[in-house]
């Protein structure tokens, strides 16, 4: 498995049943020179062939994927090359269990690999009896929130949202109408994401029954639409003020950077 020529596509074991495909630095990686070095491997008995490619040579990157090998993410810093500073590398592995390239399921699975991926959050809109909006304190960051969080894969905006609701307040509330969905640009460390908002009703009791979850929230508080913009990140601030301001009665709102898109028909 090692005898390869030093300038082409070699393997070697980097851990059991693992090996990395390596070449060297300059070499031009062929798909066809690929496939038969994972085809000895998985026949040997390993299970997995990885290789880590400089996030800028898409040639190479390309020719694996082609071979099978499916991009699992990026390792800042992980590359040195011969000469210069540390680079950012994609590592990509193909499984003995993986359908074989050039097969329906194959090329399925390599789409749902390379196709971009955004954050999706949830959050809730909980008013008491005066009008006022419920908003969280959190244990970790300055600006309070509406009470929601991040969606996990494979979950739906409002299954989440009542998850965040019964593990972050204690209660079993039902997420109602949805009220808008806003596209966030990127934030600080943050990419872009989108963001659900969706009604939880009137619940004027709230704070009395509420058992907040301690690491997360340090308190709740109910807060009128004309104060929001105090406790509120400017993010926030924008898309919760466009949906108070909004007529209920128009369905669902489209949001970029919580401003109001639309669109005029000739």
């Amino acid at each position: 498995m090692t005898s390869q020529p030093s300038t082409g596509p070699s393997l070697g074991e980097v851990a059991p049943g693992v090996l990395e495909l390596t070449w060297s630095p300059g070499a031009t990686v062929v798909t066809a020179d690929v496939l038969p070095l994972l085809e000895q491997a998985f026949a040997d008995g390993h299970h997995r062939v990885e290789a880590r490619v400089p996030v800028g040579d898409r040639d190479t990157r390309i020719a694996l994927q082609r071979a099978g090998l499916r991009p699992e993410g990026t390792a800042r810093g992980r590359g040195m090359p011969s000469a210069g500073e540390p680079v950012d590398v994609t590592l990509l592995a193909r499984l003995a269990s993986d359908p074989e390239p050039g097969t329906r399921e194959s090329f399925l699975a390599m789409l749902n690999a390379t196709l971009p991926r955004t954050r999706v959050i949830a959050q809730g809109l909980i008013r008491d009896d005066q009008g006022r909006v419920l908003l969280c304190e959190l244990t970790y960051k300055a600006d309070w929130d509406l009470p929601g969080g991040v969606v996990d894969p494979h979950e739906s905006p409002r299954h989440a949202l009542e998850r965040e609701v019964s593990e972050e307040l204690g209660l079993a509330l039902r997420a109602g109408p949805l009220l808008a969905v806003n596209w966030l640009p990127p934030y600080r460390q943050w990419d872009d994401a989108v963001l659900f908002v969706f009604d939880l009703g009137t619940v004027p009791d709230l704070i009395e029954r509420a058992r907040l979850e301690a690491s997360e929230l340090a308190a709740v508080h109910w807060v009128t639409a004309h104060d929001v913009g105090s406790h509120l990140a400017p993010y926030a601030a924008r898309h919760l003020t466009t949906i108070l301001g909004a007529d209920a009665s128009a369905g669902p709102l489209f949001l970029e950077d919580g401003s109001l898109v639309t669109h005029s028909f000739p």
